[in-house]
């Protein structure tokens, strides 16, 4: 069977909005993922993707300069569309750094691979517990159907939608705010040590505080921890549960 310069390039468009937003997703696409089966991934799901229907004869490919313009034009869309993952993760990363701040595991900062950021070892828990809980539940069955739906909004070769900033900006707000509010027992609790230990040291100049609040507060942040994951595994999942809607949110969709 002869592929046609125009089918090729078609194909090349999907590959290109594919892998775009491919690589945003630190489990599928991650940088502990190598290059080698990110693209095998991608154009395996590029091939699926798109709707295999042979052009009738005589369909000329696209001009240089309209193919590099096609192809800047869905690497903005994958782009969009992908930056919901990074959004939903960011999101992970927040509570897990507002829950570090005042515990004192921030004093130990450690490097993520999967993520390339450093942060504590309460931190690296949350958001590696919040990934295994992601697969748990087939958030990457979500997120490839909202991959798929961007080929039914946005088909081929089709001019750019209106994008709205605003949608980006409530969504990058909610999804902070929710990062937060998943933290606040956690920080809460540390908080109200805090307190405590302030009574005590203007009731008692005598005792130690620094060196008797530092294990106190690591010890109450992992029992309040780990009482909390009972409230904290719905919140993750309602957050991973509305990935597809997020990425097609920002396209428009």
């Amino acid at each position: 069977m002869l592929v046609s310069i125009a089918q090729a390039q078609l194909f090349f468009l999907a590959l290109t909005r594919t892998l775009a937003i491919l690589i945003q997703v630190p489990v599928l696409g991650g940088r502990l993922v190598p290059n080698i089966v990110k693209v095998g991934l991608g154009i395996s799901l590029a091939a699926i993707m798109l709707t295999w229907q042979p052009l009738p004869p005589g369909v000329e490919g696209m001009p240089f300069m309209a193919f590099t313009w096609a192809i800047g034009r869905e690497l903005l869309i994958g782009t969009l569309a992908g930056f919901a993952a990074v959004l939903t993760f960011g999101a992970i990363s927040v509570a897990g750094h507002v829950m570090e701040l005042g515990s004192g595991f921030s004093a130990g900062q450690i490097l993520n691979p999967a993520s390339g950021e450093s942060g504590s070892a309460l931190s690296n828990f949350v958001v590696i517990t919040a990934t295994l809980l992601f697969l748990a539940i087939n958030g990457h069955h979500l997120f490839l159907f909202g991959l798929q739906r961007t080929f039914t909004i946005l088909p081929l070769n089709q001019p750019l939608p209106e994008l709205s900033l605003e949608t980006l900006l409530n969504m990058t707000a909610h999804l902070i705010t929710a990062g937060v509010q998943i933290a606040l027992p956690v920080a809460g609790a540390v908080l109200l040590t805090d307190l405590t230990l302030g009574l005590i040291a203007k009731a008692a100049p005598r005792v130690q505080i620094f060196f008797l609040g530092f294990p106190l507060k690591v010890g109450i942040g992992l029992l309040v921890l780990s009482l909390a994951l009972v409230i904290i595994f719905p919140q993750f999942t309602v957050i991973f549960e509305k990935l597809g809607e997020r990425t097609l949110a920002l396209i428009g969709g």
